[in-house]
This record gives structure tokens, C-alpha cells and sequence, in this order.
């Protein structure tokens, strides 16, 4: 069987699996691969590095793939030539997440693309859906990086029916294998964004100590704080927190926040220092509880592949036994 949904008619793609724009790790090696195996890659325009953005945005014109540029949507108010200079790419789809969409949505629709907002409530997706989003992100707190509480089991469907199915929902958190693919499709969303197995990948641009520390995770070795973002000196506003793997730093200043905070220059220059080294003892692994289920360093072909035909075999066999 195929798993044609609302998304891969959508994206024109074979598989409903999409890279998730991993700040500086989805670049476009790992995004032309996801493309190639017959999902989606997305790149890793993050906060906003605009000399990155135009070495990787030349580097994948060069792979004639279709491709999507990610964006935390606060960089873009502060730096609005990122998004001029990636529609002038023609990427098929922009993705932005936290912050106002408008009016860059209409931007972005007007320039010939899909606009994707990731959003981790209800009231957001209902706010997405009226700025004239056309697919969503619902972000379950199980994933890595940035967001809130709410986890994918219940805030999916909740979502596909608060808002009618005026478009498709892709869910996010958590997910790493068929397992998660098929559970998604059943809960009403049309495909997957993924981001932590796909950190664990040859391709990414992530240092190998960093994928090492994912293999070797588990779900329960990683938490959601605020430590990462004020030794980087990057505090979010509430309730946005950050997953990452526990480490030594993450121990030490947990539930001593405030310490922290009055340490934060000297702090700061230690922790920028570790990640300039790649000491992961300090430097945050960011990553989601799906660590648990990465026993390895895969291609990323292989990970698209693997996925799919897990997840068609266990639909099959659902649908058969019905």
C-alpha cells in the first residue's frame, strides 16, 4: 500500500515524512537526501545566520531538489532580508514557527510557495488557519528544541478538529520510526515532521559526538528547561522551554536557574566556549524523547525507507485484522 495523504498530494513528494529545520544541523546536504529518498528536507534557517543561509541556499540550488527553508519567526521581524532572499531561491515551502505569520504569510504565498506554521495549541493552529497557513505543525512537547507541554497523542486530533480539515496536520514530537508514522496517520494527521532520528544521520551537520550522545539516550535522558537558554544567553519567553539531553551543566544548574542567571556572563563565555569545542558535557545536545528509540547513525535514505515500509506493514496489518 501507499501512503498517499492530503500532504504528499500537497508537496508533490512520494512519502509523507518531512525533515524538521534543525537550527544549523538541517543543512543541505541532509535536506537534498530527505528530498531524494521521497520526503521533504527542510532547511535550518533558525534563528537566522544569513551568511549560512546563502552558502547552504547556493548549495542546494546546485542538487536540483525541491527543498523548504524553516525559520523562528521572531528573526524574520528582526532580519526581513532572510525572507526576501530565500523566496528569491523559489523554494516549494517556508516553514515558520513561534511568533506572529502575519503578514509573512502572505508574503510567502504571494512569492508562489507553501506556507507551514508550527504551532503548539489549539488557539495558535485556529490563528495559523485564519493568517492563511496552508499545513500545520503540531508540536508535541516530546520533541527536542523549543516548544510547550501539550504531547502528540491528544494535541493532533484535537487540532485536525478544531480546525475542520481546512488544511492538513503534520505532527511532530516524538516520532521515529513506522510506529510513530502510522500512530500520526491514525490520529488524523497526514504525515510526519521529523527531527531527532534524522539529527542521528551520516548527513547531518551535527558533530559525530553529538549524534553518539543521542544513540546512546533515552527518553528518560533528556528533560525540558530554561539552563541551555540562559548559558547561551537566548532566554525564550514563557512558556517556551527547550528539550535537550541531560548532561553535566544541565545537572548542575537545574532548579538553580536564578543562580544562573546572575552567573550568566561567566557562564555564557564557558558554555560558548563548549560549543565552539563540541563538549557536550556543557554544550546542549538538543534533542527529543524519540532518542530512546535511535540505537544508531543511519543515512538518511535509509531512515525515509525504513519508516514508510514499518509504518505500511503495520496499517496493513491493522486494516486486515478490522
Amino acid at each position: 500500500m501507499a501512503l498517499r495523504t492530503r500532504l504528499t498530494q500537497l508537496l508533490d513528494i512520494r512519502h509523507p515524512v518531512l525533515l524538521a529545520p534543525m537550527d544549523l544541523v538541517a543543512d543541505a546536504r541532509l535536506a537534498a537526501e530527505v528530498t531524494r529518498a521521497g520526503g521533504f528536507g527542510i532547511l535550518g534557517g533558525g534563528y537566522g545566520d544569513e551568511t549560512w543561509l546563502r552558502q547552504e541556499l547556493d548549495r542546494i540550488a546546485d542538487m536540483d531538489v525541491r527543498f523548504g527553508v524553516g525559520f523562528i519567526t521572531w528573526s524574520m521581524a528582526r532580519q526581513p532580508r532572510l525572507l526576501d532572499l530565500t523566496l528569491e531561491r523559489h523554494p516549494a515551502a517556508v516553514m515558520l514557527s513561534f511568533g506572529e505569520p502575519r503578514p509573512h504569510v502572505e508574503r510567502i504565498k504571494r512569492a508562489g510557495a507553501l506556507a507551514i506554521c508550527q504551532v503548539q495549541t489549539v488557539a495558535l493552529a485556529k490563528d495559523a488557519v485564519a493568517a492563511g497557513a496552508d499545513l500545520l505543525v503540531a508540536q508535541g512537547g516530546e520533541g527536542g528544541g523549543h516548544g510547550i507541554s501539550r504531547g502528540v497523542m491528544a494535541l493532533v486530533p484535537e487540532i485536525v478538529d478544531a480546525t475542520k480539515d481546512a488544511v492538513p496536520v503534520i505532527a511532530a514530537g516524538g516520532i521515529a520510526d513506522g510506529r510513530g508514522l502510522a500512530a500520526a496517520l491514525m490520529l488524523g494527521a497526514s504525515g510526519v515532521l521529523v527531527g531527532t532520528r534524522f539529527y542521528a544521520t551520516t548527513e547531518a551537520a551535527g558533530m559525530d559526538a553529538a549524534k553518539e550522545r543521542i544513540v546512546r539516550a533515552t527518553g528518560d535522558d533528556t528533560a525540558r528547561s530554561i539552563v541551555f537558554d540562559i548559558s547561551r544567553r537566548n532566554v525564550w519567553p514563557s512558556p517556551f522551554t527547550g528539550r535537550c539531553i541531560r548532561n553535566a551543566h544541565m545537572e548542575r544548574w537545574l532548579g538553580r536557574e536564578i543562580e544562573l542567571l546572575r552567573g550568566a556572563e561567566e557562564e555564557g563565555a564557558r558554555y560558548a566556549e563548549a560549543r565552539r569545542k563540541g563538549d557536550f558535557d556543557v554544550a546542549a545536545v538538543i534533542a527529543g524523547e524519540s532518542s530512546g528509540l535511535i540505537h544508531d547513525v543511519l543515512p538518511a535514505r535509509v531512515v525515509v525507507e525504513r519508516m514508510v515500509d514499518d509504518a505500511e506493514r503495520r496499517l496493513g496489518r491493522a486494516a486486515a485484522a478490522a
